[in-house]
């Protein structure tokens, strides 16, 4: 059975682990009292009284619970997982999670290029999509050379967020923005393959459950804010054309 251990300098990595989970600690309590005192529907009026900023709770809901969720569980619930599951899974290997994260993101630019009405039109849809992923990982990397907490495999020390579960539930979260109105299949099988590819994740022995949690917190709530805020953005574009 493949033993679960940190590298020699476990006081070091801990240590250093604990200061910046109180400095995410702090930060997530202000974002949820922030979130808790500020009206929902939350509007600013153009020239020609478009709602702009509209935000509504699930929109914040998710992304803030699975973000807590990442820093609860990280330690010993997380360690205490990663031992059962390489215990039960010891050979357990696969790919799949590097191509999988793409899936959603990939499926809705399809919908949307083969002529089914979306949201928005195929090249605001790209637009979303490239700025979306750039904006989730932008986070996920810097947060991954903050903290430098190593992967249970020990292979270095940029294990949390996963990146791969901020990709994932970045992409899922498009084709849910895009398509959940037409049907909630659409939505089920998005946030299926990012749980996947998540499930993927600490079954290689990649990353720990926190990791994940916190990765698929950083891709929903980058997506849900780029998508509240591209009214404004379109408005701010057009008003330099003219």
């Amino acid at each position: 059975m493949t033993r679960l251990s940190l590298p020699g300098q476990a006081s070091q990595y801990l240590s250093h682990f604990a200061g910046s989970l109180r400095k995410l600690r702090s930060g997530c309590c202000i974002l949820v009292l922030f979130w808790c005192t500020t009206p929902f529907d939350v509007t600013a009026q153009s020239a020609d009284s478009t709602r702009l900023w509209v935000v509504k709770p699930m929109d914040v809901i998710p992304p803030v619970s699975l973000a807590l969720a990442g820093l609860v569980t990280q330690g010993k619930i997380s360690r205490h997982l990663q031992r059962n599951v390489v215990s039960n899974y010891p050979n357990f290997r696969t790919h799949v999670d590097d191509y999988l994260p793409y899936a959603p993101g990939v499926v809705s630019l399809s919908l949307a290029a083969s002529g089914v009405k979306g949201k928005h039109k195929l090249g605001d849809q790209l637009i979303l999509a490239l700025l979306s992923n750039v904006i989730a990982q932008g986070v996920t990397q810097s947060l991954k050379r903050v903290i430098a907490y190593p992967r249970p495999n020990g292979e270095d020390n940029h294990s949390f967020p996963s990146g791969h579960a901020t990709t994932a539930f970045t992409n899922a979260t498009l084709l849910h923005e895009e398509y959940g109105h037409r049907s909630p299949l659409y939505s089920i099988g998005g946030y299926g393959t990012a749980t996947a590819v998540g499930a993927m994740r600490v079954l290689n022995n990649k990353h720990w459950l926190a990791d994940v949690l916190m990765g698929a917190g950083v891709g929903i709530g980058a997506t849900k804010v780029l998508y509240i805020s591209y009214p404004w953005m379109q408005q701010t574009v057009r008003r330099m054309k003219h």
